[in-house]
């Protein structure tokens, strides 16, 4: 039975938890959406994740979208959950993180609970209230230009004072080497000086052993909220044994392979370049030239290619600057939806030919594909990189499907999954 219940607001956030929690030791299935049938749940699962699309979803919905996926958990046993969203947090102050944890909080009845994006491993970390990237302040990297979600400030409470109705207290280092009784007593202390029945506590959270100890001290919560790093934390400490590990090694599969690529994140682009540079088949669709009106004539011309090279993993992208993808927007209002429709066609297609491992990377890109593909159920396996796991659908158990967010993984990304998805262990060169 269920112990766990998780919600991430995308597909990438949903695999990126699932992969922490395996290996914080947590048997996990994954569900793309609220699952409608019986046979694709795992009774033996400790830990579900639904995955959503609220990032972007207009707010009401996204609201109660989250909601309904809360209360089917909840209605599965499950008494401890989590909302997962990236660890950058990557909300404007529009977004919809506040108002579905202040959601959240009220369908609990939950006094508080925490907000933690970090994720260490992969350089995101919270001092102060602030996000940091490897360093520098979130608001001043790369991201503050994301397409959809420009991230144009690093402070939580600033972000959370704009989006949510109840405030944010901020926990240092120095305070959470306090007892729990004595850190809840300054929380409740300082609510009442602020007259707010319900609030937010953001920790610092630098290191691992931040993220022990926070979910030491807060694991008890019925809800948390923040990024993957606490949620391995969390499932250590559910396990009861820091040195225990779930591990569910899926059976390696060989043959065809498709990559695709929509996100315009420097990581990802750098991990074009870099299987170009190592001799990678691929084709770029240039948005600038893509329009609704040449989809269909896309899809095909892009499906006579991978069927010329089917027997060698082809890789096609859209990724590129974001100079370039904001002048393709200003041309065309739909260009996003309409590239998310063609690589999902290409996808289609692919497996409806046998093709066994599907790459892809972005999180609008990864949504669009399962959703057209129609799986609803996934088994979580080993991982190619923090956050990035194999999964088999339950409905297809011998494709192999790997779903990146954009700023995740190393430069060598597609080789290595590429490589493991094969069953072998050594790296590619």
């Amino acid at each position: 039975m269920a112990i766990l219940g998780c919600i991430a607001d995308d597909f990438t956030g949903a695999s990126d938890a699932a992969a922490f929690l395996v290996k914080g030791g947590l048997s996990t299935q994954l569900f793309s959406g609220v699952p409608d049938s019986a046979d694709v749940i795992h009774n033996t699962a400790q830990a579900y994740v639904i995955a959503l699309k609220t990032r972007t979803m207009e707010t009401k919905k996204a609201v109660l979208s989250s909601l309904i996926a809360l209360k089917w958990l909840k209605n599965q046993g499950i008494n401890k959950f989590y909302i997962k969203y990236c660890s950058t947090f990557d909300s404007t102050p529009t977004g919809n993180i506040g108002p579905i944890a202040d959601a959240a909080l009220n369908f609990l009845d939950a006094q508080y609970t925490l907000l933690c994006p970090s994720l260490p491993v992969n350089g995101r970390t919270v001092k102060n209230g602030n996000i940091y990237v490897n360093g520098v302040p979130l608001h001043e990297t790369s991201m503050k230009n994301h397409p959809l979600t420009p991230m144009l400030s690093s402070n939580i409470p600033t972000l959370m004072q704009a989006q949510s109705k109840y405030p944010c207290i901020l926990l240092s280092a120095q305070d959470l080497l306090q007892s729990y009784p004595a850190i809840r007593t300054q929380l409740l202390q300082r609510a009442v000086s602020m007259e707010a029945d319900r609030f937010y506590v953001v920790p610092d959270y630098q290191s691992e052993k931040d993220g022990e100890r926070i979910a030491s001290l807060f694991g008890h919560l019925p809800l948390l909220t923040g990024g993957s790093g606490l949620i391995m934390h969390l499932a250590h400490q559910m396990t009861g044994n820091m040195h225990h590990t779930f591990r569910k090694s899926l059976p390696p599969v060989s043959g065809p392979a498709l990559l695709l690529a929509g996100s315009c994140s420097k990581v990802t682009l750098s991990q074009i370049k870099y299987f170009l540079a190592h001799g990678g088949i691929s084709r770029k669709i240039d948005a600038k030239l893509f329009s609704h009106s040449s989809l269909n004539s896309s899809v095909e011309d892009l499906w006579d290619f991978i069927l010329q090279h089917w027997e060698t993993p082809v890789l096609i992208y859209s990724s590129d600057t974001t100079d370039h993808v904001k002048e393709a927007q200003k041309q065309s209002r739909t260009i996003s939806e309409d590239l998310e429709e063609l690589f999902a066609r290409l996808a289609e297609r692919a497996i409806a030919q046998g093709c066994h491992r599907l790459i892809i990377a972005g999180g609008e890109t990864s949504g669009a594909v399962t959703k057209k593909l129609g799986f609803d159920a996934y088994e979580i396996g080993d991982s190619i990189s923090p956050g990035i796991p194999i999964m088999a659908p339950i409905r297809k158990p011998n494709l192999r499907l790997i779903l990146k967010s954009g700023n995740f993984g190393e430069e060598n990304f597609f080789e290595k999954a590429l490589l493991l998805t094969t069953g072998r262990k050594e790296e590619p060169q």
